[in-house]
């Protein structure tokens, strides 16, 4: 395929993100309102076809390119101490990024305090009997830790693939991958031809997708502005900033890990993968944004396969930085607007505990758009708030979801530029 049609493409995803959050500002109800609240409704999905059929053909190839660049990057190292190696410092390195992603979390909202900002009118609106609930004893969910671990093993890996269970799907790759080495060279070799076979079909799909990205990145904005306007964003303002504010310095903490660990230009870094940062923040999927990301750190950042194989799938399924810290914030938030009425009141050693629970929440989290609202409610069960509080913030999750999955995408490709270096 001609590149010509790829050329400065990052310039022409941030023309279809501009336009389409202008377009969807003019169109919607919210907003300058052009249109009438039901022609708007109407309109948005077509507008969004572009990206939804997008999706669903990065969606159709992200399973056979996760089983087969985990296999070939595994395989590629021809031994077993190196996927001992590299598997115990990647997960080591994952979990001590999401505790340092937390911890900038709490510390803003407890600093910025974004509760105390909220009008009561509006708190006052939203309240209903179900928020004045007693402090229950549940945990963040029934299962027992042994339980959690059994069910990270992939018994029926064809349910885990129709049911999307991403890090059930890595850790499959990762036993077959190791397997594969152990195997004579003949035996094991018609293998690892079908893998680059299935790699190389894969990527080919992704590269027409990519001459669509633009519209795509122009519906799925455009779509999402008109439903949310103007009013749903000014009256979360300081939450916003809180949640936006930590993203920030997360990021410059990969910048410094990049500069002083790597010993590379934060601005090389930022260029190299600007176009894979933008997908991220339009498409809101870890998932459907992997095949660029393995696409970028091969490419633009220089990162053998054997290794991006194995941290960019492993990454997309484990390392959620800013899922984990926006989990964190919003926690504490809606503790900070309904504890009072819910008699909820965080003590220091329930903020630790949150702070352990939020890095084993985020651990597995499906990398698709939303799904961290869905795990902030088990843990506001966990701590005594009644998981209809999330009703408050839901209005602004979409856009802070774009947020944190972009720092999620960066936060892997540090993580295999580090793996590159340690490795070496």
């Amino acid at each position: 395929m001609s590149d010509v049609r790829l050329e400065k493409l990052w310039l022409k995803i941030i023309l279809g993100m501009t336009l389409g959050i202008i377009v969807g500002l003019a169109l919607s109800p919210h907003g300058l309102a052009y249109i009438d609240e039901q022609t708007a409704t109407i309109l948005g999905p077509w507008i969004k076809l572009p990206g939804t059929l997008f999706l669903g053909l990065i969606q159709m190839v992200v399973i056979p390119l996760v089983m087969c660049s985990i296999i070939l990057g595994i395989t590629q190292s021809n031994e077993l101490d190196f996927v001992k190696k590299i598997g115990l410092r990647i997960v080591l390195y994952f979990i001590s990024t999401t505790f340092i992603a937390i911890s900038i979390g709490m510390f803003l909202v407890h600093i910025i305090n974004p509760g105390a900002y909220i009008d009561p009118s509006l708190v006052e609106a939203f309240q209903t009997e179900t928020l004045q609930i007693k402090k229950t004893q549940k945990t963040f969910d029934d299962l027992t830790i042994p339980d959690r671990l059994t069910n990270l093993l992939p018994v029926n890996i064809a349910s885990d693939i129709v049911q999307k269970n991403l890090l059930q799907i890595v850790i499959a790759a990762m036993i077959l991958g190791a397997a594969l080495i152990t195997l004579p060279q003949q035996t094991a070799k018609p293998i690892k031809d079908l893998c680059e076979a299935g790699q190389a079909l894969s990527m080919r799909v992704i590269d027409w997708a990519m001459v669509t990205a633009p519209y795509a990145v122009f519906g799925l904005l455009c779509d999402i502005t008109i439903k949310l306007g103007f009013d749903v964003l000014l009256g979360m303002g300081m939450y916003m900033l809180t949640v936006i504010a930590g993203l920030i310095l997360m990021l410059c903490v990969y910048l410094l890990i990049v500069k002083f660990l790597i010993g590379k230009s934060p601005l090389w870094f930022l260029g190299a993968i600007k176009e894979t940062q933008l997908l991220a923040f339009s498409t809101s999927s870890s998932a459907a944004t992997m095949p660029f990301t393995l696409k970028c750190a091969e490419e633009k950042l220089d990162i053998a396969p054997e290794i991006t194989g194995f941290t960019i799938p492993l990454g997309a399924t484990i390392n959620m930085d800013g899922t984990a810290m926006y989990q964190a914030i919003a926690a504490v938030f809606l503790v900070q607007v309904f504890g009072a009425i819910s008699g909820v009141d965080l003590s220091t050693t329930e903020l630790i505990l949150l702070m352990i629970t939020t890095v084993g929440a985020s651990i597995g989290t499906p990398a698709t758009p939303g799904v961290g609202i869905v795990v902030l409610a088990t843990m506001l069960t966990g701590i005594g708030l009644n998981p209809a509080a999330i009703g408050f913030i839901l209005g602004v999750d979409r856009i802070l979801d774009m947020c944190r999955t972009t720092l999620n995408v960066t936060g892997d490709l540090t993580a295999s530029l580090v793996m590159q270096k340690l490795l070496k």
